[in-house]
Formats: C-alpha cells, sequence, structure tokens
C-alpha cells in the first residue's frame, strides 16, 4: 500500500522561480540605443545594453529561470542581470513560482517595495513555521491574494489547494509534519514566504506563535488593523494606486458640499448679532493653504525658531505612577503647546531645509525638549526626493522652502490603548497642522498640508524601521508670494 504514495510523491516536480516583466510593462529600444521599459503612458530609461543582451531581454515577457541570475556565467548574463535589477528598482517585474511540466502558475509574486527580489533563506525540516498574526488573504478581482504591512511583496495565489494548505500554519507546524499533509506548497515557496516575514520560524519549544515570538517590542504593542492602516494609507510600502485620482468619477455623482438638511423646524441663528471678530477668529478666517513660496525672500532662521517654540516645543514636564493595584510604572510626560491623546505627546519634527536664510540646506530633527534643531547626516538625494516629492503631492512648481515630516513614536500610544491607537495618533497630527497653520497666519508665513508620505523613504533615511518611528502628516513652509491668496483656496 505504501509503493503508490511514493510513486505519487516522486511525480510532484519541484516548483522554480522565474522572473518576468509585470502584465502591463513593455520594452522598447530607443534610435539611440536606450532601452526603455513602457508603462501606463509612461516610460523609465533603463541603459544601453548589447544587442544580444536587449534580445534576451524580450524573453522577459515569458519569464526568464531566477538562477539564472545567480550563475552570471559571462558577460551576456550580467548584462541581463543589471537590466533586471534596473527593472526591480522601478517594480517592473513580477516572479513566477511553477511547475515546469505544467507551465501552470502556482504563485505571482507581486513587489510591494520598488527594491524588491526574492531571497529564499535556508529551511530544515527541524524549524517549526507558523503564519504571522499580520498576514491577511484577501480576494482582489477575480484572484486571491496573499500579503502583509511587513512584506515587500504580495502573493497571488493561483491554486486553490496552495491557501487551504497555508491555512494550516495557523497553528506551528513542523516541516517535516507539514510535508505529510495534503496540498504541501513545497519548501520553495515556505522560504520566500519567510523572506517577506509571512511566515516565521518559532524557536522555543512549545512556543504557541502569538505576539511575543514575533519581532521585538515595538512590534508586539501593534494591532493588526493599526499596522495595515499605516502601511497601506501612506506610501512606499504597497504598489496600489494613490492619490487624487478621481477613481469614482465615471461612476458615482460627487455629494454636494454642504449635507441636505434634516427634515424639522430649524433653529435661525442668524438671529443673534454678531459680535466683534476675535483675533482668534480672524485667524481661522485667514487661514488658507500656500502651494507657492517667494525664493527670493525665504524664511528666516529667526521665524522658524519662533514658529517652532510657539507651536511645538516642551512646555513643562511631570510624571505620574501608573496605579494598578500592586504598584505600576513611572510614566513621564512631556506638555506641548497642542492637545494629544492621553497628554502622550508621540509626534515629532523633521525638517527638510530647501531654502533659508541662516539654515544650511539639509535635513533636522527639532529637539523639543532642548528647543534645538540637530542636523542628521543623509544623502543630498534623498533630501531631495522628499522635497520634490512634497512639491508633486501639493501640485507645485517647485519645492517648498521648508517640509516638516511629523513622525510618530507609536508606542508612545499604542503602550496604553487598544483598538483605537492609530486613530488617536491621526487626530493629534490634526490638532498640530492646524495649530501650524494658525501660527504660519499669525506671522505673515505661508503653509499647506499635505496629505501623503513616503514612509519607507524615511526608514532609509533615518535607518528607522517604520514599525518603531515613521512618517504620519508632512506641513510646508515658507515666505508667501502674495500677501494674500483667494478666499477660494482651501
Amino acid at each position: 500500500m505504501g509503493a503508490p504514495e511514493v510513486k505519487r510523491r516522486r511525480r510532484a516536480a519541484r516548483a522554480t522561480l522565474s522572473v518576468r516583466l509585470a502584465s502591463h510593462v513593455t520594452l522598447e529600444e530607443r534610435r539611440d540605443g536606450e532601452l526603455a521599459a513602457c508603462f501606463c503612458g509612461h516610460s523609465v530609461n533603463l541603459g544601453k545594453f548589447s544587442a544580444g543582451a536587449v534580445s534576451r531581454a524580450q524573453t522577459l515577457r515569458i519569464g526568464l529561470p531566477f538562477g539564472s541570475f545567480s550563475s552570471g556565467r559571462g558577460n551576456l548574463d550580467k548584462e541581463v542581470q543589471l537590466l533586471a535589477q534596473r527593472l526591480a528598482k522601478h517594480g517592473l517585474l513580477e516572479y513566477r513560482l511553477g511547475r515546469p511540466r505544467k507551465g501552470d502558475d502556482l504563485v505571482v509574486i507581486e513587489p510591494q517595495l520598488p527594491d524588491y527580489w526574492p531571497q529564499t533563506p535556508p529551511l530544515h525540516d527541524s524549524d517549526t513555521l507558523v503564519l504571522s498574526r499580520f498576514a491577511y488573504m484577501r480576494r482582489r478581482g477575480n484572484e486571491m491574494v496573499l500579503e502583509s504591512p511587513r512584506a515587500g511583496a504580495l502573493f497571488r495565489i493561483c491554486n486553490p489547494k496552495l491557501a487551504t494548505a497555508l491555512a494550516l500554519l495557523s497553528t506551528p507546524h513542523r516541516i517535516r509534519q507539514f510535508r505529510r499533509k495534503d496540498g504541501f506548497p513545497g519548501v520553495e515557496l515556505l522560504a520566500l514566504l519567510v523572506d517577506c516575514q509571512i511566515l516565521f520560524k518559532t524557536e522555543a519549544p512549545g512556543d504557541n506563535g502569538l505576539r511575543p515570538s514575533e519581532g521585538d517590542a515595538d512590534l508586539v504593542l501593534w494591532d493588526f488593523h493599526d499596522l495595515l492602516f499605516h502601511s497601506r494609507s501612506t506610501e512606499g510600502r504597497h504598489a496600489n494606486p494613490l492619490g487624487g485620482l478621481y477613481p469614482y468619477a465615471g461612476l458615482i455623482s460627487p455629494l454636494p458640499a454642504i449635507r441636505p438638511r434634516w427634515p424639522g423646524k430649524k433653529i435661525d441663528l442668524r438671529r443673534f448679532p454678531a459680535a466683534p471678530v476675535s483675533p482668534i477668529a480672524m485667524l481661522l478666517r485667514q487661514r488658507h493653504s500656500t502651494r507657492g513660496f517667494d525664493d527670493q525672500r525665504p524664511i528666516t532662521l529667526a521665524e522658524v525658531a519662533r514658529f517652532l517654540d510657539d507651536t511645538a516645543r516642551v512646555q513643562s514636564r511631570m510624571q505620574n505612577r501608573l496605579d494598578l493595584g500592586d504598584g505600576g510604572p513611572l510614566i513621564t510626560y512631556a506638555l506641548r503647546p497642542y492637545p494629544s491623546a492621553g497628554a502622550a505627546y508621540e509626534l515629532e519634527l523633521y525638517l527638510s531645509v530647501n531654502k533659508c536664510e541662516g539654515l544650511a540646506r539639509g535635513f533636522y530633527h527639532y529637539d523639543a525638549g532642548g528647543h534645538a534643531l540637530v542636523p542628521i547626516n543623509v544623502h543630498r538625494n534623498e533630501v531631495e526626493a522628499l522635497l520634490m516629492g512634497s512639491a508633486f503631492a501639493m501640485g507645485a512648481p517647485v519645492a517648498p522652502q521648508i517640509l516638516i515630516t511629523i513622525t510618530a513614536r507609536f508606542a508612545r500610544i499604542s503602550w496604553k490603548y487598544s483598538s483605537i491607537a492609530y486613530s488617536l495618533i491621526l487626530k493629534d497630527v490634526g490638532t498640530l497642522i492646524q495649530t501650524f497653520y494658525l501660527m504660519a497666519t499669525d506671522m505673515g508665513l505661508g503653509g499647506c498640508a499635505i496629505g501623503s508620505v513616503n514612509i519607507d523613504l524615511f526608514a532609509r533615511l533615518t535607518g528607522i524601521e517604520f514599525n518603531v518611528e515613521g512618517p504620519v502628516g508632512q506641513f510646508a513652509i515658507g515666505r508667501r508670494t502674495k500677501p494674500e491668496e483667494p478666499r477660494g483656496s482651501i
């Protein structure tokens, strides 16, 4: 009875990984000898390559074996590998895992980070694997995808049996035991999922794979929905369309600017005489967004100092012992001019300086306790990327004079609050941005809140993991090009 089982297992060919162009990408050879990748009305210049490399690159449409990129046997292999790496840098490749004889895809790996390149860490039969608590499977159109906010790629599941088999890893399984299960997905796929942190190894005997098993203390404090919201509502860790694209303009009519009134007798408040406009009311009425700045008269360091002093400087400090009935930790607080959930004041400010009289171009952290700017040594191209990204988000022709990136030290909030931690952080960002607007208006400066921010770029720039401290907002500030702007501006 055992012989047919052995024979059946031998027929199961090992899955192999290949590299191919994403379905929306084509390669085009230009007259000057340059090779370009074309997609969605855009093109990316990839450089000059030999005729042999260009010819072989066309086979990327159907796929090249992933192993051929590591062999590097000759100059042609090295050229094709360089081309593939440049395509990967722009997120224009996908990776197919399939059986060579059948030709069907088992899994298609779609990069979510621009520089994703598959890795297969060694796995042994004695290793125990379990699904990350951040991993989830969902329907996308007519496809099933497996992804995680921590992963550099998502996995399009083409074989339903794989989904069933992977669901077994909701509880820890030793690979030796997992091999005996129906639909075992293969060590190759398991290694790719470990590389993307969708699966992880449990080390201790009897480990149940719960929160303390995965990652460090900073990761333990994150709820699933909070980390997913943070990674998918910002730029940098996904490949989804982002920004003001009006995706439903042809399907659904826009809502009116003012909500239709509820039925019933209204109480008209206009019958009360208007009081004289107070200074704070005047600031609220004059507040508006400024997207163009006068680079002939840049903001000064003295103005930056005053702006930060009045909006974000630590005003006082206190400490309090948490009463848990049997003693508790001592919690420190540093109060600032704007309100903050639980007085946590988890927000930090980083200044990307483009043009400021008295302050060199560069990247700075604002020390709110010492009221000082601390320069951070980063590559100038990364600062330029932050500045130009903000200009693009504002729809402005040039970069702002100063870009303030608002980050959160997430653990300051999630250590206390369950389920609502990230929503509280976003509320704090809103109060701080309004504080920025009012102060900029009072000082005769221009400011503009920015809706998108690249969390992966900030992580690369600072070396801080995106789940430890990361951007949650941005604000551009500088000298206005005009004393006043039309009231239609927001």
